[in-house]
């Protein structure tokens, strides 16, 4: 059973940065990819972030330009670095792994919260 792992998070006011990290375990098949989606009381869950095993990344076009997703292959960790954040930004964030078989894995969310 593939375990996902996110750890990060936290309170900051507008105009701040964090941090959010993410490691996945127990794949017999491989990771093919990995990212980060976001939801927002009332919302849908939503694309961050997304970075393929060969280094492809993608972005939600709310996020270009202040936040970067980062991932290692060997240990299967993915990492999103969050600039300039703004209070829309605020949501729980959730880590989603996908093995070579293309079955989804989620971590169990980490809340961001960005003060005005």
């Amino acid at each position: 059973q593939v375990q996902v792992v996110e750890s990060g998070g936290g309170l900051v006011q507008a105009g701040g940065s964090l941090r959010l990290s993410c490691a996945a375990s127990g794949s017999m098949f491989g990771i093919n990819g990995m990212g980060w989606y976001r939801q927002a009381p009332g919302k849908q869950r939503e694309l961050v972030a997304r970075i393929t095993s060969g280094g492809n990344e993608n972005y939600a076009d709310s996020v270009k330009g202040r936040f970067t997703i980062s991932g290692d292959n060997a240990k299967n960790t993915v990492s999103l670095q969050m600039n300039n954040l703004k209070p829309e930004d605020t949501a729980v964030y959730y880590c989603n792994a996908v093995d070579g078989r293309g079955h989804d894995y989620w971590g169990q969310g980490t809340q961001v919260t960005v003060s005005s």
